[in-house]
């Protein structure tokens, strides 16, 4: 307990899913916890989770953002700063797909999976540089996936994105390790959250194929990836940095 007393961390995305246990488990170690949503309609979500936070005993504050909106994304980070003088911690979780034939893509759709999953954090990560710079060092976590180092027929941007993730973590990692910086990217496995639901109804024969495929035998959870997630927000990950780290059951091991 108390591994991210009196630091601010900001997930984005993160009124539901990996982003919602992220929080609580950094909400469990102390960490005051900024809730970012995208649009009206996540708001009733992203109240109930802060009111959630705030019941174990930390402050938490919602905060609405399009990431996809360089300038939303600038001004959300500017105003963590105006409000609480510091941001120790940024979850780049935000993400989006399109499941369906590279063919069928249109340009808007390439657009809009590449603006809020790789631009938007790199965004995010440009904004709290230098708020991170004066405050000494800070922590970056990208959050990626399986489609960082495999492939799939149904989502050319989305695999595109979550690749870049990699390579930018590990280029933000080399920038700024100087500064006391650490950027790191989770890969999180076939984690049972709403968006996979919607995958397993849409790719016939998903989930057999993750069963048989993963050592553990099982879809993970959320909560699966909270361990790594707060190791690498917490001074025992200072000399980490530039790391990719699956949490799948083993499924990217399995040849």
């Amino acid at each position: 307990m108390g591994k991210l007393n009196d630091r601010v961390a900001l997930v984005t995305g993160g009124q539901r899913g990996l982003g919602a246990a992220i929080l609580k488990e950094m909400a469990a170690e102390g960490a005051t916890c900024i809730v970012n949503y995208p649009s009206a309609s996540e708001q009733e979500e992203a109240d109930a989770l802060v009111g959630e936070l705030g019941g174990m005993g930390v402050f938490a504050a919602a905060m609405a953002a399009d990431i996809s909106d360089t300038e939303a994304a600038n001004s959300l980070i500017a105003g963590i700063q105006k409000r609480f003088g510091r941001l120790d911690i940024l979850v780049n979780n935000a993400g989006t797909a399109y499941r369906k034939p590279p063919q069928d893509y249109t340009l808007a759709d390439w657009q809009r999976v590449i603006d809020v999953n790789l631009t938007g954090a790199f965004v995010c990560a440009h904004a709290a540089y230098p708020h991170m710079l004066q405050a000494g060092g800070g922590k970056i976590i990208n959050i990626g996936s399986m489609l960082s180092i495999f492939a799939t027929s149904y989502a050319v941007a989305y695999a595109a994105s979550k690749g870049g993730i990699v390579q930018m973590t590990k280029a933000l990692a080399c920038a700024w390790a100087k500064d006391n910086i650490q950027a790191n990217a989770i890969l999180p496995g076939w984690i049972d959250t709403e968006f996979t639901r919607t995958a397993r109804q849409e790719v016939p024969g998903l989930h057999e194929r993750v069963l048989a495929r993963t050592p553990a035998g099982r879809w993970g959870s959320p909560d699966d990836l909270c361990g790594v997630a707060v190791f690498l927000a917490s001074p025992a990950s200072a000399f980490v940095t530039g790391a990719a780290i699956p949490v799948d059951g083993g499924f990217s091991a399995q040849g």
